[in-house]
C-alpha cells in the first residue's frame, strides 16, 4: 500500500510506502528538514506539523503537551499510515542565503592573495596550465607520430620536459589536432614533486588559453563552499555555499562514521556529499557564465572523515584506537571518478591531512594564513563542530583536534540554528530589569539563536548575574523571564508574539551546559598543547580565528566566557574560511602547492585522548570563564566591578 504526502509550504508531493518514516519521505521529496541527531529522536529539530492524515509514533519528550495537541510530531520517529499533509515549520527548515554573504562584523584578513605579486615573483603558475601550440602539419618527410609531435613541440618551444599522456587522450588526439590544422591548446597538470612528470591531460583545437578555470571547494562537516576561479587572471568569478546534505544522518563526524558502518551507509553519505558539491558546481559555473568543459581542475579540502566519505573510503578506523586514517596524501585523479559533474579531463586535487582528526581543511587554512612562514608564535583555531588547533611558526607546528560538538553552530541547543535570517546574532541585557535587546540576521523576527549569538548571550547573562560561573540561573532575581518549565530552568529571550514560530524562544540550563562543554574543549585543547611544549598563554604573539563561525564571533564575549585566551584584541586576526582560501591558493600557484608537503612534514600531531593533563584542563574549563580566574585577570576584574 502507498500513500501520498504533500509537504507545505514547499507544495511538493511524493508517493511513499505504508510504514515508511516521515523523514525518509521528506528526503526523497527533496524537502530538507533539520535532523541534527541523525534520526535518534533526541535533538527535537525535525519538528513538523501534521495538518491532515495519520502518522504512527513521532512523539518524544522533546515535544511538549501543547506541541502534541497542536499536531506536532518528530519526523524522524513518525511513520506514514495514510495520505498526509505535512507543514514544515520555519524553524525546522534550512536556509542558505547567509552562507554566501561576506562577513561584516570583522573583516580583517590574515592573508590576501596579491595576484600581481604572484606574477612578479614567478609564482602564478596554476597546477593546470594551458599552452597554445602552432605545430607544422604532418607531411611527407615529416611523419612524426601525433603525440610525439605535441611533446617535441612543448620541449623545444616551451621548455617542457618529462611529459606523459594517458591512453584515453591518445585516442582522441589524431582527430583533435587536425581540426585547426595542427594548432591546438595543451592543458598540462604540474607535479607536486619537482622531479615529477608533467601530464598532458587535454588537447583542444585552436587557442583556448584564455578559457581556463578551476573550482575550489571547502568540504565542511556542516557547510560546503565553492568558488570558480579564472586561471588566466586569478580572479574569483562566482561563489556559493550549501549545507552539507549529510547533516540528516548525523551532526558530527562520529555520528556519520557510525552511520557509514551500517549497510549501505558509506555509499549513501558519499552520494550526499557529491550531490551537495555538484549543486554548488552547477550554480557557480552558471553564475560565472562558463562552460563545464572549460573547468580544468577542482581543489578540495575537508577534515579526515569528510575527505574519506567524499572519496568513498571506509572511515571506521578513524574513531577506533589507535585512530588511523586510510591515507594522509592523495594523488591527483579524474574528478568524474568520484561522481563530480565535470568533464573527464578535469583533475581533482585533494589537500593532504596529518592524522585522523587533523585533516586537509586545517592544512589548507594554515597555508592560507601564512603562519608556516611567520616567525611569530601563532595560535590557529578553527572553531566549529570539530575544533582544530595548531600552535607554531616557521620552524615547527604542533596540532591537535578536539570534539567541540555542534553548539557553536546551533546544534544541541533547544532553539539553536545556523546563521540564517531570523537567527539571533547579538544580544544586550539591561542590568537593572534583565530585559533583553536582540539583533537578528536580516533584521527579521526571531526564530532561533545562532552560535555567535549564543556566546554573546552567555557573556551578557554572566555579566548581569543572570547566571553563575556554572551556567546556572539565579532563581532569586526579580524577573519573570527566568522560569521553570518541565523541571528545566530557562530564560525567555523572545516571547511567542514577537517570534516567527508559535512558541517562546528560550535559553535553558542544558543549552548553557552544552555551550560550556564546547568552549571548554576548545580552550583546554589549546592550553594542553601549550603546556606540552613548555609555553604559556602569554607567549602567544598572534591568534588566527578560522571558520565561518570564527568570522562572526564577538571577541570580547568569546574571552568573557573562556572560549579564547585573554590576550590583547590587536593580536587576533579573523581569517574567515581558511580552508576555502587555501584551496583557492592551491588553484593559482603550483609552487605553493608544492609547499604543502613541506608543511605537512613540519607538523607534529598531538593526541589529546592519550594526554592525562587534557582532562584536568577540560574539567577546569567547565566554568565561565574558568575555574582558575587568574587565566582571565581582566574578565575577573570586570565581573567583580559589575557585582559591586
Amino acid at each position: 500500500m502507498t500513500h501520498t504526502i504533500e509537504f507545505l509550504p514547499h507544495n511538493k508531493q511524493i508517493t511513499i510506502d505504508d510504514g515508511e518514516s516521515l523523514i525518509r519521505a521528506a528526503m526523497e521529496a527533496g524537502v530538507h528538514i533539520n535532523a541534527s541527531c541523525g534520526g535518534g529522536g533526541v535533538c527535537g529539530k525535525c519538528r513538523v506539523k501534521i495538518e491532515s492524515g495519520e502518522v504512527g509514533g513521532g512523539i518524544s519528550e522533546q515535544l511538549s503537551d501543547a506541541d502534541r495537541e497542536k499536531g506536532y510530531r518528530l519526523a524522524c520517529l513518525a511513520t506514514v499510515n495514510s495520505d498526509l499533509t505535512v507543514r514544515i515549520p520555519v524553524e525546522s527548515e534550512m536556509e542558505t542565503s547567509r552562507l554566501t554573504q561576506t562577513m561584516d562584523r570583522h573583516t580583517a584578513q590574515a592573508i590576501s592573495i596579491d595576484l600581481e605579486d604572484l606574477k612578479q615573483d614567478g609564482l602564478f603558475i596554476p597546477p593546470m596550465e594551458k599552452i597554445y601550440l602552432e605545430m607544422d602539419p604532418a607531411a611527407e618527410g615529416d611523419n612524426l607520430a601525433d603525440v610525439a609531435r605535441i611533446m617535441n613541440h612543448l620541449r623545444i618551444h616551451h621548455d617542457e620536459h618529462r611529459l606523459t599522456m594517458d591512453l584515453g587522450l591518445i585516442r582522441r588526439v589524431p582527430d583533435i589536432i587536425r581540426q585547426e590544422n595542427f594548432k591546438v591548446t595543451a592543458t598540462i597538470l604540474r607535479p607536486v614533486r619537482e622531479d615529477g612528470k608533467n601530464e598532458i591531460v587535454n588537447i583542444e583545437p585552436g587557442d583556448t588559453t584564455d578559457r581556463n578555470f578551476a573550482i575550489a571547494v571547502d568540504v565542511g562537516t556542516t557547510t560546503v563552499f565553492g568558488q570558480v576561479l579564472d586561471l588566466h587572471t586569478g580572479e574569483v568569478l562566482a561563489q556559493q555555499g550549501e549545507f552539507n546534505a549529510q547533516i540528516s544522518y548525523g551532526e558530527d563526524v562520529i555520528s556519520r562514521i557510525m552511520y557509514a558502518e551500517k549497510g549501505d551507509g558509506l555509499a549513501t553519505l558519499h552520494r550526499k556529499i557529491v550531490e551537495t558539491i555538484n549543486t554548488i558546481i552547477s550554480a557557480i559555473i552558471k553564475k560565472a557564465g562558463i562552460q563545464k568543459h572549460e573547468v580544468s581542475a577542482v581543489t578540495l579540502a575537508g577534515n579526515s572523515t569528510m575527505t574519506q566519505l567524499l572519496l568513498k573510503i571506509n572511515p571506521s578506523y578513524i574513531r577506533r584506537d589507535p585512530y588511523v586514517p586510510a591515507a594522509v596524501l592523495y594523488p591527483p585523479f579524474h574528478a568524474a571518478e568520484i561522481g563530480l559533474d565535470l568533464v573527464d579531463h578535469a583533475t581533482a586535487l585533494v589537500y593532504p591531512g596529518v592524522s585522523s582528526y587533523v585533516g586537509g581543511d586545517i592544512i589548507s587554512g594554515i597555508m592560507a594564513s601564512g603562519m608556516y612562514r611567520s616567525p611569530e608564535l601563532t595560535l590557529y583555531m578553527d572553531i566549529g563542530t570539530n575544533a582544530e588547533i595548531a600552535i607554531g611558526h616557521q620552524d615547527w607546528i604542533m596540532c591537535t583536534a578536539a570534539s567541540a560538538g555542534p553548539a557553536f553552530e546551533g546544534g544541541g541547543v533547544k532553539f539553536g540554528m545556523r546563521a540564517a535570517k531570523g537567527a539571533i546574532e547579538d544580544v544586550s541585557i539591561n542590568p537593572a530589569t534583565y530585559e533583553p535587546m536582540i539583533i537578528t540576521v536580516g533584521n527579521k523576527k526571531a526564530r532561533g539563536i545562532c552560535g555567535s549569538g549564543l556566546i554573546t548571550l552567555a557573556a551578557r547573562m554572566l555579566e548581569t548575574g543572570i547566571i553563575d560561573s556554572r551556567g546556572k540561573f539565579n532563581q532569586e532575581l526579580s524577573t519573570s523571564r527566568i522560569r521553570q518549565t518541565d523541571d528545566i530552568w530557562e530564560y525567555v529571550l523572545v516571547y511567542e508574539k514577537d517570534t516567527q514560530i508559535d512558541r517562546d524562544i528560550t535559553i535553558t540550563e542544558p543549552d548553557l551546559d552544552n555551550l560550556i562543554r564546547a568552549k571548554g574543549a576548545m580552550y583546554s585543547a589549546a592550553l594542553t598543547l601549550l603546556d606540552e611544549i613548555g609555553l604559556k598563554v602569554g607567549d602567544i604573539e598572534r591568534i588566527i580565528l578560522a571558520g565561518g563561525f570564527g568570522s562572526y564571533v564577538d571577541l570580547a564575549s568569546a574571552i568573557t566566557i573562556g572560549l579564547l585566551p585573554e590576550i590583547p584584541p590587536e593580536k587576533v586576526t579573523y581569517l574567515g574560511n581558511g580552508s576555502l582560501l587555501g584551496c583557492r591558493i592551491n588553484c593559482l600557484t603550483n609552487s605553493l602547492r608544492q609547499s604543502v608537503t613541506q608543511v605537512v612534514n613540519m607538523m607534529t600531531n598531538f593526541e589529546l585522548a592519550s594526554t592525562p593533563s587534557y582532562m584536568d584542563h577540560y574539567m577546569g574549563a567547565l566554568f565561565l570563564p574558568h575555574t582558575e580566574l587568574n587565566y582571565f585577570p581582566k574578565v575577573k576584574a570586570r565581573l567583580e566591578e559589575l557585582r559591586k
